[in-house]
């Protein structure tokens, strides 16, 4: 792919998409003699978004695609040689990119660097990273780890900037879905058309990628279909229909039965005929419906045919839009092709949708085409959750629901606020302390794991040192829930491992699922949660507890201070 093959086109892909104080703290470790020590990183987020109670994690593909391509560059491309930078001690690229990344680091940090460190930078891979993480799709929970990164200490520090960057937006993007798509329900179609509004083209594409994932049916973005296998769909703007104004001539207004079978019909006229009987028995002077968007109409159809579909609000609805559309559709309908819906994106877009079904209802009837009276209606413009509500509800003729703004910029909450903070270095744990208890760290290397009752329902998440013997099921277990004071007692019925090993010594361990495999997953996990922990306002939070030991370790922790 191009995209791949273009490294300023695939920005994400760039170990240098990253903060300068990764650079500077690598050469302190390595400084220090510390670069290759053993550690571990846990990336996680503190609360739930949108005031709810749960997260979908998301970003996983993305993370495990910048891993493999990490390598900071100055060798190896086709590219014509950089110009050499100030520092000849670091200029030995042969083939470098322009410019060169090492050399770039080199003329940000301070000049004295030793010459050595840069050479120790050209040989960085992550070929000694391992990952766990939650597969895509995941039910994520405050302080329970997304991604556990472990490797050679100044590598996975170079990784916290990106791999929070590749995360913290994704999930944020799939669980804003996830909470559109259970405001919609499941029958509603949900068309995700935020590019324009997104920030910028990256973003733009995580956000039509991963509110598929978070349970959107399709996104108007191409490349999110190109490169990512998102279904997309899209018909016409207001643009199109304003550009006619009527007394264009189609060069060829010809169109041939839907069957193949018999003469080719004057579609232009046909919709003539049609638009006297359609205004007659809507009560309206066949002069009234605007000849440019009938023209533009009559277009659209002849250049799709089997997908024929109307923007009815370009003038007037009621006196312009219905008729023109009927008149195209019916003409349609006697080559025996059926249109595929009409589009509303002004005015009170429930109201209009109703008014809209019942002519076509009648007219189905009227006409004895009985399709009509099903024909989709899509409506668009600013739908928040609040309206979306109202879409929605029982007795609501909309079927198909376009939402741009409101789910790439993520307006109640526009940052998921991950962290990657470390947790062992050297085998031993390392815990932040802070007069803050929030931003209290938990230390050590841990597994975690979800306690579910005899009916499947979600008990809670348990965390636990990774050297502990994982609970088993039918076991009493003593846990400490996360902010009470008091322990609890717990006898799951079944217990679920959550964090799986997708990258180990740099290597992949097993496939990544498809987005659609993770977006059938993300609503199966959805479906899970108890209707008091799915609800959008004031949910009951869902318990993450941690063990006797785990708990045992951050109050001995806590209580040697700032030793």
């Amino acid at each position: 792919m191009a995209a791949e093959q273009d490294p300023e086109g695939r920005a994400a892909a760039r170990p240098l998409l990253t903060d300068l104080y990764q650079a500077t703290m690598a050469l302190g470790y390595w400084r220090a003699g510390r670069a290759q020590e053993a550690a571990e990183f846990e990336l996680f987020f503190r609360r739930c978004p949108f005031g709810g109670a749960f997260a979908l994690a998301a970003g996983l593909r993305d993370c495990v695609r910048f891993l493999r391509a990490f390598r900071l560059r100055d060798a190896g491309s086709s590219r014509p040689r950089a110009r050499p930078a100030p520092r000849p001690a670091i200029a030995t690229a042969h083939h470098g990119l322009s410019p060169p990344d090492v050399q770039f680091l080199a003329s940000v940090l301070p000049p004295d660097t030793e010459p050595a460190f840069f050479e120790h930078l050209r040989a960085l891979d992550c070929s000694g990273v391992t990952v766990r993480a939650l597969p895509e799709g995941s039910l994520a929970f405050p302080g329970v780890p997304l991604l556990q990164v472990s490797g050679p200490l100044l590598v996975v520090q170079l990784l916290e900037t990106p791999l929070l960057c590749l995360v913290s937006y994704a999930s944020l993007i799939a669980t804003n879905a996830a909470r559109l798509r259970l405001i919609a329900g499941p029958e509603k179609r949900l068309l995700e058309m935020g590019l324009r509004r997104a920030q910028g083209p990256d973003g733009g594409l995580t956000a039509s990628t991963y509110s598929y994932l978070g349970g959107f049916d399709g996104s108007s973005n191409v490349l999110a279909g190109q490169l990512r296998g998102v279904p997309v769909a899209g018909t016409l703007a207001h643009s199109f229909v304003t550009s006619f104004s009527g007394a264009e001539v189609p060069p060829d207004p010809m169109l041939a039965p839907a069957a193949g079978q018999g003469p080719r019909v004057d579609l232009a006229a046909c919709v003539e005929v049609w638009l006297e009987r359609v205004c007659a028995h809507l009560g309206l002077g066949a002069q009234e419906p605007h000849p440019g968007e009938r023209a533009a109409f009559v277009a659209y159809a002849l250049a799709f045919p089997r997908a024929f579909q109307g923007l009815l609000d370009t003038y007037s609805v009621r006196r312009s839009g219905l008729p023109n559309f009927l008149a195209v559709a019916l003409a349609l309908e006697e080559l025996g092709y059926q249109a595929v819906g009409v589009r509303l994106d002004s005015g009170d877009l429930l109201q209009q949708a109703q008014e809209v079904r019942g002519v076509f209802r009648r007219a189905a009837a009227q006409f004895q085409v009985p399709w009509l009276a099903s024909v989709p209606i899509a409506v668009s413009n600013n739908i928040d959750e609040e309206e979306l509500a109202r879409l929605a509800q029982k007795g609501s003729e909309v079927d198909l629901i376009g939402i741009g703004t409101s789910v790439v910029t993520c307006p109640r909450q526009p940052s998921l606020g991950c962290v990657y903070k470390l947790v062992a270095v050297g085998g031993q744990p390392r815990m932040k302390l802070t007069e803050d208890p929030e931003k209290q760290t938990l230390p050590g290397s841990k597994a975690a794991f979800r306690l579910l009752g005899a009916d499947g329902s979600l008990l809670l998440d348990v965390l636990q040192l990774a050297e502990e013997p994982p609970p088993q099921a039918g076991q009493e277990l003593r846990l400490w829930p996360r902010g009470a004071r008091e322990s609890c007692t717990v006898r799951p019925a079944h217990v679920e491992p959550l964090l799986r090993l997708w990258v180990q010594q740099g290597q992949l361990c097993e496939p990544l699922p498809s987005l659609a495999e993770s977006r059938a997953f993300a609503q199966l996990s959805l479906s899970r949660l108890s209707p008091a922990h799915r609800r959008l306002e004031q949910p009951e939070q869902y318990q993450v507890a941690l063990s006797e030991k785990l708990q045992a370790l951050v109050n001995r922790l806590r209580a040697l201070g700032p030793q």
